[in-house]
């Protein structure tokens, strides 16, 4: 049997910290999603991820990767998404056992329609009480912890749209 290794007063007050931030943050771009564009912050990434993909398509593999959801929640929303009109599936011509999500014309305009109120929110909750050390620290930060979180994932790309 091994020893706990209890969070000290320090530590204690980071994991707080971050758990209730990141729970604030994501429940802010969730409720100004919903309000200006009729989306959950969820189908917003479904959506970026789809545009920034070559061809705005992904297979429902990848993209569930690149979103990190569970096949069947990713299922459930691209559902959503298609009876939207935003998003349209389809079968590989190569191998008829893999789904396509493809952002459609009516996904793109719903995404840049988005897009403004979303950048605004994320900037006004995240980046403007940050000085520009304290957001790259930060980014450091976020980084380590993703490399040891995921470390398969690939190198984060720059200037990449919120």
């Amino acid at each position: 049997m091994t020893d706990t290794r209890w969070l000290d007063a320090d530590e204690q007050e980071t994991w707080r910290a971050f758990l209730w931030t990141s729970r604030l943050l994501n429940e802010a771009l969730d409720r100004q999603l919903q309000r200006d564009s009729g989306m959950p912050h969820a189908y917003y990434m479904i959506l970026a991820m789809l545009s920034e993909s070559p061809g705005r398509a992904l297979t429902m593999t990848e993209l569930a990767a690149v979103v990190h959801s569970s096949p069947s929640r990713l299922s459930h929303a691209v559902n959503r998404l298609e009876g939207a009109g935003w998003v349209r599936r389809s079968k590989d011509a190569e191998d008829r056992r893999t789904t396509i999500a493809e952002l459609t014309c009516e996904g793109f305009a719903a995404l840049e329609k988005a897009a403004p109120g979303h950048v605004a929110e994320v900037r006004r909750n995240l980046f403007d009480p940050l000085t520009r050390e304290q957001m790259l620290e930060f980014r450091r930060t976020l980084h380590a912890l993703l490399t040891s979180l995921d470390p398969h994932r690939e190198a984060p790309c720059a200037n990449k749209r919120g």
